[in-house]
């Protein structure tokens, strides 16, 4: 059986799509056009100085204490800035736990970023105000999410769409294979954002998948797979909105893979050392997003050192006022657990609360230490 054309369309290159050169040249496609004037271009050069400013002083602020632990996003700060920007104010986000570049793009606060990682009370943001749904830090589940966010826009006749950030690994998950399956058969308006930073923690890409890329893996669902480097924002950018505009006019969704590089250990408490080389590292380095990106701008006649302080203080200042707010915060008090859970509580959440307490306070638990001495 021969396949038809509209099958044969969703076979993706592998070669992914580029804008720009790493020397910052711009190659423009006239299929997918880059609709931004000055100030947008601009800006999206400001938002990836401030993920990579404040991806520094998270590093930081973890070394010195005062987070539990940190998951870095330096070298994938164009596919999330990129894509993120490609949506309106309307549509949805829906993230894992290392795209703080999608954070920013939305106006969320570094220091409710801050206060999730350290644990505190006030951690997170308003999802309503900002159109981004709180950290999901279980594998793939975000993927899960987007679909359902999306669906419920469609039933409640809303052209607004959702995009789901995962990682490489997380194509492993069955709740990645899941979200995909529905969103295909039901045509939900969501695209998933496969950051491609070649490792899952340890686990290299090529044990993640035998298909000749992640994009490949949309064939099997009936939906467009992309491939685009991760680290040209331009490009990111404008395959974003495309898929976007897909989305909107009901065309279903698609599956974008961002060829990137996680340039840091997976999170402070790994040692990327034991499982890749030097020479692998510094290859990525080359290619550097935020590097490529300036020189485009400078290239274009669009950079000046006026804009070039101001963006360095904005960030700066950021940097200061995340410091200010996590450094010495409050702890949350751990029997508020118990405050939030049941509207009627089970006989045993007494028992339970007040064993908690008595640990808390340093005192022995006599009911376990005499039910372990028979």
């Amino acid at each position: 059986m021969t396949a038809t054309a509209s099958e044969m369309s969703l076979i993706p290159d592998l070669e992914p799509i580029q804008l720009l050169d790493t020397d910052g040249s711009f190659h423009p496609r006239p299929d997918l056009p880059v609709d931004l004037d000055d100030d947008q271009l601009r800006q999206l050069h400001r938002h990836l100085v401030m993920t990579r400013h404040l991806d520094g002083e998270f590093i930081a602020l973890q070394r010195q204490g005062q987070l539990a632990v940190y998951p870095s996003s330096l070298g994938q700060e164009a596919a999330q800035v990129g894509t993120a920007c490609a949506l309106a104010p309307r549509d949805w986000i829906a993230i894992s736990y290392r795209e703080h570049g999608c954070a920013y793009v939305r106006g969320i606060d570094a220091a409710d970023l801050g206060h999730v990682w350290r644990g505190t009370w006030q951690g997170w943001h308003d999802p309503l105000a900002h159109r981004v749904l709180p950290h999901s830090v279980p594998i793939a589940t975000s993927a899960l999410h987007a679909v359902g966010v999306a669906m419920g826009e469609r039933m409640d006749g809303s052209d607004a769409v959702a995009a789901s950030y995962f990682g490489d690994g997380g194509t492993s998950a069955g709740d990645a294979h899941e979200a995909l399956n529905f969103a295909a058969v039901f045509r939900a308006p969501v695209i998933f954002v496969i950051q491609n930073n070649q490792w899952a923690i340890s686990v290299p890409l090529a044990r993640q998948t035998a298909a000749p890329s992640i994009a490949h893996k949309a064939i099997g669902y009936g939906m467009p797979g992309i491939r685009v480097d991760g680290n040209d924002v331009l490009a990111c950018y404008a395959v974003m909105a495309d898929a976007v505009r897909r989305a909107r006019r009901g065309d279903g969704p698609t599956l974008l893979e961002a060829v990137t590089y996680r340039l840091e250990a997976h999170t402070t408490a790994d040692d990327a050392s034991r499982y890749r080389t030097e020479a692998e590292v510094n290859a990525w380095r080359e290619r550097d997003p935020l590097v490529r990106y300036e020189a485009f701008l400078r290239q274009s006649g669009r950079w000046d050192d006026g804009y070039d302080e101001e963006t360095t203080r904005l960030a700066s200042e950021a940097a200061a006022a995340l410091r200010d707010s996590v450094f010495g915060a409050a702890s949350l008090d751990p029997l508020e657990l118990f405050e939030h859970v049941w509207s009627e509580p089970p006989p045993t959440w007494d028992r339970q609360r007040a064993e908690l307490a008595r640990e808390l306070e340093g005192e022995p638990d006599l009911e376990r230490a005499q039910a372990g001495s028979h």
